[in-house]
This record gives structure tokens, C-alpha cells and sequence, in this order.
């Protein structure tokens, strides 16, 4: 990560334009302005007014064609007031204090099964793969009332789309559809193939994702004939009255489909790879390792400073609709403005020496301040997991500090190659109990 050439930009400049040349997959384009201070970052996301998730959609690079646009912006994650704030009352009504109660106490006994795993094999284990991975891909299977012998398809779902640039990833097929619920052999019916020149369609279009959204077809039409006790069952019972037109109005099986992709893939990614990047910080730093392991209660306040360190999201888009200032600099309606969350967790202005890993920086100052970090976004489109990630990332650290001696590197970690997910592909690592 180039945290040094980020930090002359941001001291110097503030925002920067960025050229966008040819790349394998991509045609060049037309440019985007760099935000990298944090509080210009929190101004940019907290005025969706003035910088548009629907115009563009959320990506740095424009989507191909005006179907694909016309695609993406079905997707909360690229949607704008009011129709965001619709959806996001429809979810945020999901997520009942008993649902989520529910996910923290199956959330406990997920991490305590992983760990029991770990300790049961050999002292090596890629902590990525073999621990961090099935964390949220099991939670996710609980929110969305998915099979869990299903989970392994979100893997390769969130794989060839954040992996997109990743050989190792962009056709990513790890599932045994032969484990697989009937769902699951249906929706593999769709999968896209690679071309000629191994390369997948992309992930961005409804072609380049086929079979999750056959899935997600039919786990929402399951849900509305046989709801259960998940947050999708809910989700898909619940009516909204908002001060909208059109009076109530309940989630479509359309909608549903965006909504499942959002969680397959956006629920897993910060988090599959904030784990092993807090790993990371904890390896790099033995001293760190030690305290916590003295102090446990002292694990929740470090998981925010792992994301702060690690910042799993590096980059997110917006589209400016007027001709606005951002630091000092005239930015025209149209153009791309693209926030760097890398940039604003690192902002020497905000934290005080960025690039060092202090587990207790956030110990004293809590997370309601204008420090708190950007790990989860900020504004209308602040992450709406964010608690339940929290909750994995404190649990899971608890479970393998509290139950081991040490931990210490066992080889080379292996990364992902992305502009916008800073992603672990493999971490080994030697345990002893």
C-alpha cells in the first residue's frame, strides 16, 4: 500500500486528479479527483446532494454500457435519496434488538466451533482462509436465512467481484456444488463462463453474476412463501410508511435480489479481509499481541484501530452535480470524486503518528467524535453492519487469544491485487496452544 505517496499528496494537496489509463478489462477514463483528508472525506459522503452515488454508481471505473449503469443504481449501494432512505428504514426495522441478539449469541458459537477446528489440526493454518474466511460467510448465512452448507457460493460470489483484477480470484470456484442445497445446483445453472481469454464477464453487469441472482430469485421467493426467524424473512414481511409517494410499500422480489447481492458480497469483503489485517497489525507488533492477551477487555477498543490500520475499503466514488470547492479546488459538475478511506485513516491531522498500530487509541476517545474512523464510511450510506462486524472481529479475537500461547508468522502472506478491497489471499501463521 503506498501509504508514503497518499501521505505527500494528502499534506501537499488534499485532493489529487488521477488519470485512468487502459487496463486489461477496462477502457481508459476520463479521470477522477482524489479526496484524501479525512474531513474532507466526512463532507463529500455527508452531502449525497452534492455527490451522487446514483449518478455513476459507487465504482471508480464507469459501468460499460447505460444498461449496466441502469443495473447498478437498483443497488442501495448506489442509490441517492429518498429511494436509499427507503430501503435503509426497510432494513434498519429488520435488524429488531431480538434478531440481533440472536446473531451475537450464534456469532459466539461460530468463532468458539473455528477455533476448536484450528486447535484440533496442525500448529500451521492459513488464518485467511481456514479461520477468517468462514467467520462472516456463516454470519451472513445467518442474517439471510441461507443454507449453510451454501456459504462457500457467497466466497466465489464476493471473489469475482471484488477479485475482478485478481487472476486468482476472477473465476473463483471453490463451491462443491455436489454439498450444495437444490438452491444452489439451480442457481449454478447460470454461472457465467470465461472467454477465450479465461476472463469473466463483469461483475458489475446482471450477466456477469447470473447465478446469484438465480439464488437470490429463489431464496426470495422462498422467504415470502415460508417466512422464518432471519433478518431477509423479516425484511421481506416488513411495510414501510415513509413520507414518500405512493403510500406503504413492501420489498419486491427485484429488490431483493440487489439486497442479498449487497450483503453476499459488501457484508462479507470488509470483513473476511479487516480479520486478517488485524492479524497483521498483531504479527508486525508482538508487544500488541501480548497485551491483549493480558487484557482482553482491551480487544474491542483495538478492533477499531485494526480497521483504522488495515482500512479493508480503500476507495469508494461519487459523481459531483455542481460545480463545488473541494479543498481549494474547483471540482465541475459531472466530474468523478473519488474519497480515499485509506488516506483519511492515516491523516496526521486526525491521529497522531497514523502509521503506527496502538491498540488503545481508541480506548479514551470512543467512536461518536470527529476522529472516529473511516473503516465503515461515513453519512447517509454509513455502514449498516457495522455493529455486527464489530461483534465478529471482538469475538474471533477472543476466541483465538484467549486460547492459544502465541501466534507467529509460518511464511509469506499472499495479497490481494484490487484498487479497492485491501484483501489477505493467504496468511500463515504457527500457533501454539
Amino acid at each position: 500500500m503506498p501509504y508514503a505517496e497518499l501521505a505527500w499528496l494528502r499534506q501537499e494537496h488534499g485532493i489529487a486528479f488521477v488519470e485512468e489509463p487502459e487496463l486489461p478489462g477496462w477502457p481508459a477514463g476520463p479521470g477522477y479527483w482524489l479526496v484524501l483528508r479525512h474531513g474532507d472525506i466526512r463532507s463529500v459522503l455527508g452531502d449525497p446532494g452534492t455527490f451522487s452515488s446514483a449518478v455513476g454508481g459507487t465504482q471508480i471505473r464507469d459501468p460499460a454500457t447505460e444498461e449496466d449503469l441502469h443495473y447498478v443504481r437498483q443497488m442501495m449501494l448506489n442509490m441517492d435519496p429518498p429511494e436509499h432512505s427507503r430501503l435503509r428504514r426497510l432494513l434498519a426495522q429488520s435488524f429488531t434488538p431480538r434478531a440481533v441478539r440472536t446473531l451475537e449469541h450464534q456469532i459466539r458459537a461460530h468463532c468458539t466451533a473455528i477455533v476448536d477446528r484450528m486447535l484440533a489440526g496442525p500448529a500451521e493454518v492459513d488464518f485467511a482462509k481456514e479461520v477468517s474466511a468462514d467467520l462472516p460467510l456463516l454470519a451472513l448465512a445467518d442474517i439471510l436465512g441461507v443454507p449453510s452448507e451454501d456459504r462457500w457460493l457467497m466466497f466465489d460470489w464476493a471473489n469475482r467481484v471484488i477479485g475482478w483484477q485478481d487472476p486468482d480470484y476472477a473465476v473463483s470456484a471453490a463451491f462443491d456444488h455436489g454439498q450444495g442445497s437444490a438452491m444452489a445446483r439451480e442457481a449454478l445453472k447460470h454461472r457465467p463462463v470465461p472467454d477465450a481469454d479465461g476472463r469473466m464477464p463483469d461483475p458489475r453487469s446482471k450477466e456477469g453474476m447470473g447465478d446469484l441472482y438465480a439464488y437470490a430469485h429463489l431464496l426470495g421467493e422462498e422467504k415470502r412463501r415460508s417466512p422464518g426467524g432471519d433478518v431477509m424473512s423479516i425484511l421481506m414481511s416488513a411495510v414501510d410508511d415513509g413520507p414518500e409517494e405512493g403510500g406503504p410499500r413492501r420489498v419486491s422480489i427485484e429488490e431483493f435480489e440487489n439486497l442479498f447481492w449487497l450483503f453476499a458480497v459488501a457484508g462479507n469483503e470488509t470483513l473476511r479481509n479487516g480479520i486478517p489485517g488485524g492479524m497483521v497489525g498483531l504479527l508486525e507488533n508482538p508487544g500488541a499481541q501480548e497485551a491483549l492477551r493480558t487484557d482482553p477487555g482491551r480487544i474491542p477498543a483495538a478492533v477499531e484501530e485494526m480497521l483504522r490500520w488495515w482500512t479493508p475499503v480503500m476507495t469508494f466514488r461519487r459523481t459531483a452535480t455542481r460545480d463545488v470547492e473541494v479543498a481549494g479546488t474547483r471540482v465541475r459538475a459531472g466530474d468523478k470524486v473519488v474519497v480515499s478511506f485509506a488516506g483519511g485513516n492515516r491523516d496526521e491531522t486526525v491521529y497522531a503518528d497514523p502509521d503506527t498500530f496502538d491498540i488503545d487509541r481508541f480506548a479514551v476517545t470512543g467512536l461518536d467524535r470527529p476522529r472516529a474512523h473511516l473503516a465503515f464510511g461515513h453519512g447517509p450510506h454509513f455502514c449498516l453492519g457495522a455493529h455486527l462486524a464489530r461483534v465478529q472481529m471482538a469475538t474471533l479475537f477472543d476466541e483465538v487469544l484467549t486460547r492459544t500461547t502465541w501466534i507467529e508468522p509460518a511464511g509469506e502472506a499472499a495479497y490481494l491485487r484490487s484498487n479497492f478491497q485491501r484483501g489477505v489471499k493467504s496468511l500463515p501463521v504457527r500457533w501454539s496452544a
